[in-house]
């Protein structure tokens, strides 16, 4: 084992069956007909991915990795944390106070500075091919850790100007993977009757929907056509349930506490929607792309951050779902040690950081190392297919197996790679 304690510390698809009015009600994706009881331990029992998407790449230096007094460092501070040894930006207080929940993986090497091919590497664990695409962490973790009577989404991405449409993330696992996109901690467009159909009439036409849909499929049944009529069933599911994405519902208190910003109703609602059942929801925040004044940028950003994954992760531990919730905070590269003329940092994909917490993952830990100026890894270098691979690792899928697409088998992650053993406990 060669992570660092400072501290010593220890540390699917739902069943093509009309679930609407054949499974009774549903209370936050699980079905009551099981009774109180192992609903209340299926939930326990469920495990969730949360991803923490910072867009455009954000300054380790700014943040998990700062570098004070060198050529490199930049003009903030590092200031202890929860865990002795362990420092972190002074931009970063809050989260300072929850590094006992945290682990920091400071070696990490992508080898990837452009945008598009960097998020493709971190976001699928592989390399983008021409003329290919794989399915994201997202779609990967949906497809493997949601229950078979799970009605909603299993994936959830929340971000300025989601409407409720369907993301292309899934590819070749197919649209029942991909991500819904909402956005404002509003419920989806939509998603309430208009007053001029009454509830009565729109029971009526979903069951002439139903027949139709079911005598089509008696005749050419395909995988895209069962796709879309549980699309239907999904959204009438979106409906009756749609207070469970209105994070007005919560209390005024856990309001002002995450921040009245779009990131702070954005982790509010992805507590929430966790708290309901959702086994994978992905929060984003940008644009870190600071080739231009990228001290005062991460100044005001890295408030928002701090107070809203503060509270998200404190509220987690509280409510006892770290042990059954992995939680990535992670951007396509970070930026470069080197300040450039515009007071900005550029792309750098050779030595920055990704944060992991919960589930099987070490807490208030360090692993990787870079060195005095931030250019180089000197200790423990991971790379986007070991992390892909450790992602799914910590969420119990064995990611040596293979999908079963149209006859043909496909790993789930890159072959080639293996999980991070030494940060799977």
């Amino acid at each position: 084992m060669s992570l660092k304690y400072p501290c010593r510390s220890t540390a699917h698809q739902m069943a093509r069956r009309r679930f609407l009015g054949t499974a009774g009600v549903v209370v936050g994706g699980l079905s009551t007909f099981a009774g109180p009881a192992l609903s209340d331990q299926l939930r326990r029992d469920q495990k969730h991915l949360v991803i923490w998407d910072m867009h455009g790449g954000l300054s380790q230096l700014e943040s998990w990795d700062p570098k004070p007094g060198t050529d490199t460092g930049g003009p903030f501070l590092s200031i202890p944390t929860s865990v002795p040894g362990i420092h972190i930006s002074e931009l970063l207080p809050e989260t300072a106070k929850q590094m006992h929940h945290l682990c920091l993986i400071r070696g990490v090497n992508t080898a990837e500075d452009d945008h598009g091919k960097g998020r493709y590497k971190v976001l699928t664990g592989r390399v983008q091919t021409p003329g290919s695409g794989d399915p994201e962490i997202g779609a990967v973790a949906a497809r493997t850790i949601t229950p078979e009577d799970y009605a909603l989404p299993a994936q959830i991405v929340i971000t300025p100007g989601g409407s409720g449409s369907r993301g292309n993330d899934a590819a070749w696992l197919g649209p029942r993977y991909a991500a819904v996109n909402l956005g404002g901690g509003k419920p989806p467009q939509h998603s309430s009757l208009p007053d001029s159909i009454s509830v009565e009439a729109d029971a009526s036409r979903q069951e002439i929907r139903r027949r139709m849909n079911e005598r089509f499929l008696a005749r050419r049944r395909t995988s895209m056509a069962e796709v879309y009529g549980h699309s239907y069933e999904q959204a009438l599911q979106m409906m009756s349930q749609r207070d469970v994405f209105d994070v007005t519902k919560e209390p005024q208190r856990d309001q002002e506490r995450y921040g009245r910003h779009d990131l702070g109703r954005h982790a509010l609602l992805a507590r929430r929607l966790l708290e309901h059942g959702t086994p994978v929801v992905r929060v984003t925040h940008s644009n870190y792309d600071t080739h231009h004044e990228n001290f005062n940028f991460h100044i005001e950003q890295l408030a928002e951050v701090d107070r809203a994954f503060s509270c998200f992760v404190a509220d987690l531990a509280d409510r006892g779902m770290l042990e059954s919730t992995l939680i990535v905070f992670l951007s396509e590269f970070g930026r470069t040690p080197r300040v450039n003329h515009r007071y900005g940092r550029d792309h750098w994909s050779k030595a920055w950081t990704i944060v992991m917490a919960g589930r099987r993952i070490p807490r208030g830990a360090t692993y990787g190392k870079t060195n005095e100026r931030g250019t180089e890894v000197v200790e423990n270098e991971v790379d986007h297919a070991a992390l892909f691979h450790t992602y799914l690792a910590a969420l119990d899928v064995d990611t040596s197996g293979s999908f079963l697409i149209d006859g043909r088998e496909i790993p789930i992650a890159n072959p080639a790679a293996e999980p991070i053993h030494d940060l799977l406990s």
